[in-house]
């Protein structure tokens, strides 16, 4: 059971970085986090992507270039992203995006395991040039700015 004592800290900015395809988000507690894209697709708390138990997990490919379109707010405890290939079902509450932030190092290398254990890769190569020029700035809830 959770401890009743634990309060998952809350976000006090969301800067949407399209150009590098960043979502920055910084917390009360004075944690911050660069998370791109590419790994808030890939790890979306979607059933699409985790399934409905363990083993169920499906493989995300191709996601090096996804983009978002939107980030919209859910309640006072989540936010909804909608990528550039369409995928839009995944609530990332904000205990789930400093969860990612933590434990990002160890995410990304698991990611590019897997990846390479089915024969894929990310496409590689540098595509900077090939981004959306403009970058925009979301106000959450809880957002200072």
């Amino acid at each position: 059971m959770a401890n009743p004592k634990t309060v998952t800290p809350t976000p006090t900015g969301i800067t949407l970085h399209q150009q590098s395809r960043v979502l920055d988000i910084a917390f009360d507690d004075g944690a911050s986090f660069s998370l791109p894209f590419e790994l808030l697709r890939v790890y979306s708390p979607s059933a699409e992507v985790r399934g409905h138990g363990p083993g169920q997990e499906t493989l995300q490919t191709g996601k090096r270039n996804v983009g978002l379109t939107a980030l919209e707010p859910v309640g006072h405890y989540a936010v909804q992203p909608h990528f550039t290939d369409g995928h839009n079902t995944g609530m990332y509450s904000w205990e789930y995006l400093y969860w990612l932030g933590s434990n990002q190092a160890a995410l990304w290398e698991e990611y590019l395991q897997r990846l390479e254990l089915a024969g894929h890769d990310r496409e590689g190569g540098r595509d900077a040039s090939m981004a959306v020029a403009a970058s925009g700035h979301v106000h959450g809830h809880g957002c200072s700015h």
